[in-house]
Formats: C-alpha cells, structure tokens, sequence
C-alpha cells in the first residue's frame, strides 16, 4: 500500500514538472556595465541587471518590463544585510531565471504578451527604485542609487529597440509592484510620445493602516526607507506637494494623482501585509498570530474578524483609486502575495477568478482596450477559486 501511494505521489511530481516545464522558460541575464560610470549600482557597487526575452512576429515593438519584488532596507544595518545578497549585488543574482505567468512566451499560457519583448528587472537597491545619495561611506561602501539604477535599465532598452515601442507595459510584484506604481508616470515620460503605455501592480498596493497593537509601524517603516535613501525627490510631485514623502510612498496618496492608466491585481487579505503590517512580530511578542499568518484557515474567529476589518481599510485606501476609469482592478480574497508571476494563478484552468474572469484575460483585456475591468471580490470565504494561499519568492517573512 505504501509503495503504491508513493509510486503516485511521484507520478504526480513527474506531471508536475512537466507542466512546469512547457509553461516556463529560463532566460539569461544582461548586466548594465556602462551604468557603473554613471554611478548607476546596486547597494555594493555592482552593475545593474535585468533578464530579456526577445519579442518576435507582430509583439517585436511591443515591450513589457516587470519589475522584481524583495522588501525594502531602511536602515544601514538591514541594507548590509541586503549588500552580500542577490536583494543587493548582481554578482549574487542566478544567472538565469524562469519566464511564466506574465512573462511567459507561449501563446496558450499568455495570449495578450507571449510575443511580446519581456523584461524582468532585478531588484537590488532597497528603495523600490526610489533612491539617490551621491555621498558613499566607505565604511560600509553602500550605495543608495535606485532611481539612477531605474533610469540606466530604461536607457540601455531604449537603445535596444525599446525607443521605437509601439506598445510598453511597466509591471511589478511586491517592491517591484510599488515601483510599477512610484515610476508609472516616470516611464511614460521616457518613451515616445505615440507609444501606448500602462502599469500594472501586483500585490503593490500597501496601505497605512496600523498593527494589531494600535502602532504606525508601516509608515514609520516607510519614512525610515526614503529618509535613508534620498527618495523624496523621486516620488511623484504630483503627491510630495501635498503631503510629507513618506506617506507618498503608499500607492493609496499616489495612484489618485497618477496620470498614466494602473490595474492593480491584489488579494484583499495580502499575506505579505497581513504578516508585517496588521500583525508583524514586534506587534505580536506571544506569538498568538503566528499559525494565522501561515495559514488562513488556523485563524481563530477574533483573528479572522480583524482580517475583514483589515480588508474594510484595504478597500477604503482603495477607493479614490477605483474612481478613475481608465485604471483596472482585480481585488480576490485570496490570501496570496503576488499572483502574475506564475501560471496557476495568472492562466490556467484552476486559476483565482473574478466574474469568471483570470488575472490573465482581466489585464490583457484591459490592456487592449477590449472591456475595462474593475472587480473586487467578496469577504473571504466564499471565493471557491482561491483554493491554497500562494507563496512567491518575492515575499519575505516576518
């Protein structure tokens, strides 16, 4: 009996990474060495990278580049903690990865940007792209440079074939979703006049809300990242001129005042957010939401209830940015963090719907101009398609 339930089990991994393999492909890696002299780097000093999947047939001028997720650093400590790391230095970054979900080059899996000219940038500034301090202390040889990092990979695209873009899409996870968000506009300005060009968040929108112990963690937090590295200055004006920079670094003071058409694909009851803003360790010294946060269904009823108060908030901070018609909405209530990067949750036949609609059809749609999409889901649990929470790489723990 045993054997045969483990001759299916591994059955079932074979099948597994089958499908795996025909839905993903590794792609190389392209490090920027001209950025250096510009003092373009990473938080060590080291070139800037991104990985790039050439588009063919009728997407060769269209251009999607997606922004990788990782956290942020706000303080020297915790961005020497980055600097030794692929979070901080490209000679730490695998030399390939794997293309799937948005990313993917196969028209059943990604119908809308399979051809497309597909980009994932890698993250390893610690500031959402945010940053730039020129001093450099030689103690720590740490290098605040996001916002340059960001200029320098658009510009190395633009010379590759990005400047003659018919179309371009600027998405993100996590981090990257927030930069998506932060330097929306600022792409737009950065390609041709005639180019077509969206953003697109993913698991992006952090709202300011308060932990479970009544403290402003999350905006401290935020305030600490571009204090550290001379953010301010790249955030959008259109919100610094309002309001102090590090409240414009939530997407909720941003998005409202962005010009350029954002869809922002988000659970309601975002595991990273559960996990670091409603109940981070420091909030939570007993430990009393910690099997909560590893799974949904461990929570206890008083928990669950302040996850719906958390998604109240999640969809008030969300309001004025569903107002806009030309922005596009996919809010499950999954508990997931990141959900465009792989094919089960993008594309497939078991993927999270909305309407009967994947995130994949949602976006293209969108994108395209075919049918406008702005759905929120209702409270957890009555979605049937949000089986198993989703854990991206791009998620860190508390």
């Amino acid at each position: 009996m045993a054997h045969a339930r483990l001759g299916q089990w591994l059955s079932l991994l074979v099948c597994l990474l089958i499908l795996l393999k025909a839905e993903s492909h590794p792609v190389g890696i392209t490090l920027v060495e001209n950025a250096v002299a510009k003092g373009a780097v990473c938080l060590d000093g080291s070139a800037p990278a991104y990985h790039f999947d050439k588009g063919f047939g009728a997407g060769i001028n269209n251009w999607l580049v997606h922004v990788e997720g990782g956290g942020w650093c706000n303080s020297v400590e915790t961005c020497l903690d980055r600097k030794n790391t692929y979070r901080g230095s490209s000679n730490k970054m695998e030399k390939s990865m794997s293309f799937s979900g948005v990313l993917g080059n196969k028209q059943k899996f990604n119908p809308d940007f399979y051809n497309w000219n597909r980009i994932k940038v890698r993250y390893c500034d610690g500031s959402s792209f945010t940053g730039d301090v020129e001093a450099v202390n030689p103690a720590t040889n740490l290098h605040f440079r996001g916002a340059r990092v960001f200029r320098a990979i658009i510009d190395d695209l633009l010379a590759k074939g990005m400047k003659n873009a018919q179309s371009a899409l600027l998405s993100g996870c996590s981090a990257g979703g927030l930069a998506s968000i932060l330097n929306c506009d600022n792409f737009r300005s950065l390609l041709p006049v005639g180019t077509k060009v969206k953003c697109l968040a993913d698991a992006g929108y952090f709202i300011n809300a308060k932990t479970v112990s009544g403290s402003q963690q999350i905006q401290a937090f935020y305030s600490e990242v571009v204090a550290l590295h001379g953010s301010a200055k790249n955030l959008p004006a259109s919100c610094t001129s309002k309001l102090s920079p590090g409240l414009c670094f939530f997407p909720q003071n941003v998005v409202p005042v962005t010009r350029t058409p954002i869809f922002l694909v988000n659970a309601a009851y975002d595991s990273w957010q559960i996990k670091n803003i409603l109940a981070p360790g420091i909030a939570d010294p007993k430990g009393a939401w910690k099997k909560c946060k590893l799974d949904i269904k461990n929570c206890s009823p008083s928990q669950l209830q302040t996850m719906q108060e958390y998604r109240l908030q999640f969809l008030g901070a969300l309001s004025h940015a569903s107002s806009s018609t030309t922005h596009g909405l996919f809010i499950d209530s999954c508990y997931a963090h990141c959900q465009i990067g792989t094919q089960e949750t993008w594309l497939a036949a078991d993927s999270p719907v909305l309407s009967k609609t994947t995130i994949g059809k949602a976006v293209g749609d969108w994108y395209t101009d075919r049918t406008p999409f702005q759905k929120i889901d209702c409270a957890y649990p009555c979605n049937p398609t949000c089986k198993n929470r989703v854990f991206d790489s791009d998620e860190q723990q508390d």
